[in-house]
């Protein structure tokens, strides 16, 4: 089993595609850097030797990757947030930061709601 970054790799994938669990690494990168290593991009994983495994982690060193990307992602969020932003503000109230509307459609960033039930009018004053 390959190990890159922290991440165990999924033996029966092909390479392109074992690479994408990485965090911070899609399908373009991960075909960079399979072509950089010269290493065939539908070679599964499993078939990698400690040879091309050492390579491709030497090639992923040069990026930006998981918990460091993290951070990086978490410090620019908290700076939006300091800086009383637009953004900054939608994130720190929990609702949707891309333009998205609200007042339907929007469970998985504000949460679900419970509905209150309406007060009772008090005994009508004639």
């Amino acid at each position: 089993m390959a190990r890159i970054a922290g991440i165990d790799l999924p033996k029966n994938k092909r390479g392109i595609i074992g690479l994408t669990y990485i965090f911070g690494i899609g399908d373009t990168t991960a075909g960079k850097i399979l072509e950089d290593t010269g290493i065939d991009k539908n070679k599964h994983v499993n078939d990698w030797t400690d040879e091309e495994v050492a390579r491709i982690r030497q090639a992923v060193e040069e990026y930006a990757v998981e918990g460091q990307l993290r951070g990086e992602v978490q410090m620019n969020i908290k700076r939006l947030m300091d800086i009383g932003c637009y953004r900054g503000l939608r994130h720190r109230r929990g609702l949707p930061v891309r333009g998205q509307r609200t007042r339907t459609n929007a469970r998985s960033r504000k949460g679900r709601r419970k509905t209150v039930a309406g007060k009772k009018k008090a005994a009508g004053k004639k």
